[in-house]
């Protein structure tokens, strides 16, 4: 158990931010007068973690800003709380992927750069369980990569964390793309192909996996960036992928926000950008190129992960499943007696899901 509990930390994410980010996220938004004390504390690290920033550039331009990627990445796809970091966890187990971890989600301008200490320090300060679920969380576990981004650019929809009121602002424009500006969608490439080479550098991999639930929403461009890459998409069953959300959503954003917003403000965003992802997931998919898909019931994976796992790799030509064997199946057996959280669900939830998300209902045949 580390010394700060995660509801009651007295700065948000954003201390690991480049300055010149920090500045553009937070400049012209409005900071409530309760997170104001949070936000000065966290401004103030950040300001000073800043001037640390020309290090790291330095040693990636040296060491990897003209190394290409030897092979396109793999994305698990899937809306949050649709088992998508149980699925990462077992793939990471193949040592031949690389990914982003849970200290470079917050410090991602310290990997090359004097990693070793601002680890170990973060290593002692977090807990060691995700409060919402108690999944492990360790600093060199795999992690999503979209905490990460939000420190490197200001063109992620993990704002949202921050600023909340401008939640469905964040959703249209970096969650789907739309009207997003072609210097912004630059940026994002050239951002997004830094983090991946310097995870892959930093876990000694040869092929980025990625595990990131925005980028469901992000089809159109990855394809763009990565022609080859392959995608395995998540669909959990939606009656509980919202129970669990609302409950995700609203204890995680407790300690990262700058502004209020309400319970029943976060479960209409919850409601709206769910529909959002799904159809902007379901128009895009086609682009994928045959053989590159493979689309899976959470429900299904968890009963029998190793087997599927392995026939996933074998659809989608991934190599390494036979070295990577043991390690899988020493995981997937360690997981076995995980406790998860049940969720009775209340009649104003099924409600809602059938009305807002019966699309999802329908064509993956989800019922009570």
């Amino acid at each position: 158990m580390g010394l700060l509990e995660f509801s009651k930390l007295p700065i948000n994410t954003l201390v690991g931010a480049d300055w010149k980010t920090f500045k553009q996220i937070t400049g012209g938004r409005t900071i409530d007068p309760a997170y104001k004390g949070k936000y000065r504390l966290t401004k103030a690290v950040c300001r000073l973690l800043s001037t640390l920033t020309p290090l790291q550039e330095s040693r990636y331009q040296k060491l990897l800003a003209d190394k290409p990627l030897e092979h396109d990445p793999v994305f698990i796809l899937g809306h949050w709380r649709s088992g998508t970091t149980f699925m990462h966890n077992v793939f990471s187990c193949d040592k031949h992927f690389g990914y982003n971890t849970t200290y470079q989600t917050v410090f991602p301008h310290l990997m090359m750069w004097g990693q070793p200490f601002f680890k170990k320090n973060m290593s002692w300060l977090m807990p060691d369980k995700r409060p919402t679920d108690n999944m492990e969380l360790a600093v060199d576990l795999p992690q999503e990569e979209e905490f990460a981004l939000a420190n490197m650019m200001p063109y992620t929809y993990y704002n949202f964390w921050f600023l909340p009121k401008y939640t469905q602002e964040y959703a249209d424009k970096y969650l789907l793309f739309e009207d997003i500006s072609a210097e912004e969608l630059k940026i994002f490439e050239e951002t997004f192909t830094k983090l991946i080479k310097i995870s892959l550098w930093n876990t000694n991999g040869t092929q980025f996996l990625s595990k990131n639930p925005p980028h469901t929403g992000r089809v159109k461009e990855l394809v763009k960036m990565f022609p080859n890459a392959k995608f395995i998409y998540l669909m959990r069953n939606p009656y509980t992928v919202f129970e669990s959300t609302r409950s995700f959503f609203t204890n995680t954003i407790q300690p990262l926000k700058l502004q209020d917003i309400s319970n029943e403000e976060i479960q209409a965003n919850i409601l709206s950008v769910y529909a959002k992802l799904y159809h902007k997931y379901e128009a895009d998919k086609h682009l994928i190129p045959e053989g590159n898909l493979v689309e899976v019931r959470f429900e299904d994976y968890e009963k029998n992960a190793f087997d599927m796992t392995q026939d996933i790799y074998r659809k989608l030509f991934l190599p390494g499943f036979e070295e990577a064997r043991p390690a899988i199946e020493a995981y997937v057996n360690k997981k076995k007696g995980y406790k998860k959280n049940k969720y009775q669900y209340k009649p104003e939830t099924v409600e809602l899901v059938e009305k807002h998300w019966s699309f999802a209902l329908e064509q993956w045949d989800y019922h009570l």
